[in-house]
Parts: structure tokens; C-alpha cells; sequence
């Protein structure tokens, strides 16, 4: 299902829901399954900046598709970011840094958040291309003056440290 698709189910699955006291108890269903982070992506180098929660968010990256990890200590923001993996995860840099995330306002997402939370929302998606930005830089052929490089591609098994942080 390409992103377009995915986002057109978030919208159909919310429109079902007249009330935002019902919207909001189904995106705290949403983060429930949210698989758990390994404890070790509980750090500061995976917290988002600008978050009124914490926020932690870890990219795999196989040399073509990053995958994000998340998770939260808000019950309603975990729902958001669920939200935002379901949309961008498995996807390529660059279906990524053009993603028009049209499914936010359709929800009614950003106009019925705290102005706080609203920040954390977008704090979440410019760090989330920014991860998708940097991997695509790091996988750039070198200019034809220089040899190529082989691609920096590290297993998935292995913790990445995340190639680029957002900062306010």
C-alpha cells in the first residue's frame, strides 16, 4: 500500500467517529499497539526535541527503506506517533522527505491538540525526514572526482546512532 493509501485509511477509520473524546480514546487504543522499544532506544539520543511528552524514536535503515521504532510516556501521544509510523515506516528517504501528510489536518489532528502538543506532533515529523534526509545523503554517490565509497549500510541487528538530530 503506498502512502497515499495508508493515509486514506487513517481518514476512513477516524470518520467514523463524530466526537474528538472518541477520536482521542481510539488513537490511545492506536498506541497500545505500539510494539515495545527495546530499552536500550530509551535514550537521549532518540529523544525528539520539542516534545511536551517523551518521545523516542529510533530509524533501521537496510540501505533502501528506513523503519522507525517508537514509543512515549503519553498515552495520547503514543497514539500520534503510531500514527506516523503506520504512514512513513518502511518506506524509502525519499517517499519520506515528499510525503504529503495530508491525513493530520483531514483527521482534525493538529486543530484539536494543545498548542503543545501540536509542536510535538510536528517535532515528530521533521525528525522523522530528517532521519529520511540523512540517509539519503549518506547513500549519494561521491562526485565522479573522488572514488566511489561503498554504501554505509550497517545490519539491522546492530543499534544505528541516528545519523542526524533535530534541534529547537
Amino acid at each position: 500500500m503506498d502512502i497515499t493509501q495508508v493515509q486514506n485509511n487513517i481518514i476512513d477509520e477516524f470518520s467514523v467517529f463524530e466526537d474528538w473524546m472518541d477520536k482521542y480514546n481510539f488513537l490511545i487504543d492506536i498506541g497500545k499497539d505500539l510494539p515495545v522499544v527495546d530499552p536500550r532506544y530509551k535514550t537521549k539520543d532518540y529523544l525528539i526535541e520539542g516534545c511536551q511528552s517523551k518521545v523516542w524514536l529510533y530509524p533501521e535503515y537496510d540501505g533502501n527503506i528506513i523503519t522507525f521504532k517508537a514509543d512515549s510516556d503519553a498515552i495520547i501521544t503514543r497514539g500520534i506517533v503510531s500514527l506516523l509510523i503506520k504512514v512513513l515506516s518502511g518506506r524509502t528517504p525519499q517517499e519520506i522527505i515528499s510525503a504529503d501528510l495530508f491525513f493530520i489536518d483531514r483527521i482534525g489532528l493538529r486543530q484539536n491538540l494543545s498548542p503543545t502538543r501540536s509542536n510535538g506532533l510536528l517535532s515528530m515529523v521533521r525528525q522523522m525526514k530528517l532521519y529520511a534526509m540523512a540517509y539519503q545523503v549518506r547513500m549519494t554517490p561521491s562526485p565522479v572526482t573522488q572514488p566511489p565509497t561503498p554504501p554505509l549500510t550497517p545490519p539491522l541487528t546492530s543499534p544505528l546512532t541516528p545519523p542526524f538530530k533535530a534541534e529547537n
